[in-house]
């Protein structure tokens, strides 16, 4: 906490895109706290005082990850009339959103499983729920294209929703990789020509 009459002489929602930005680069263990006040441009004191410890600070930087990066995907995938369009809108958005210039490439929640090792990120539970709650916005939308009509009844909507959950894992790699925008796009429609295959009743 800010001692009562000494105001921060930063803005809060600043300094936390750019911690979220810095672990979005290098991961959770491989960003240090020289990195961390280096980027947010204030001491270790006053990052401590604003947001507790790195792992505090971690989750703190995940929560505006959700809630400012990336929404465009999300919203395609309720947007679309039909649960064909809506996946691959899904996709199409991913693939934009993924090979932004101006951002780091690829998923912050997707990537930080690969960096170090897993069990060593606090936050783990609440990254693994996140990609799980992935697959079931997919699912869901899957199922509302079987009530609607769209979607054949006596499809396997969690094995469908999988596959298109990591195909966009996928991707989230490839373009850390470096992988163009044109390149992702290229997945994506990859990935849509299995739709009628994937959404047969067998």
């Amino acid at each position: 906490m800010t001692p009562k009459g000494r105001p921060r002489a930063f803005d809060c929602d600043d300094v936390l895109r750019r911690a979220m930005r810095i672990f979005w680069e290098k991961g959770y263990e491989g960003t240090s706290m020289t990195d961390l006040t280096t980027a947010m441009g204030i001491g270790a004191p006053s990052l401590y005082a604003a947001f507790g410890n790195k792992a505090e600070l971690f989750a703190a930087a995940l929560k505006v990850y959700e809630t400012q990066i990336g929404t465009a995907i999300w919203e395609s995938l309720e947007k679309a009339a039909t649960a064909r369009q809506a996946f691959a809108d899904f996709l199409k958005e991913t693939a934009l959103s993924y090979a932004q210039p101006d951002q780091p490439r690829g998923c912050m929640i997707a990537l930080e499983g690969l960096f170090g090792d897993a069990d060593a990120i606090p936050a783990r539970e609440a990254l693994r729920e996140r990609r799980l709650d992935n697959v079931r916005l997919l699912r869901e939308r899957l199922e509302r294209g079987v009530a609607d009509g769209d979607v054949a009844r006596g499809i396997d909507c969690r094995k469908v929703a999988d596959f298109y959950a990591t195909v966009q894992h996928g991707m989230s790699i490839t373009a850390r990789d470096g992988a163009s925008p044109d390149a992702l796009l290229n997945t994506a429609d990859a990935a849509m020509a299995a739709w009628e295959t994937l959404t047969s009743p067998r």
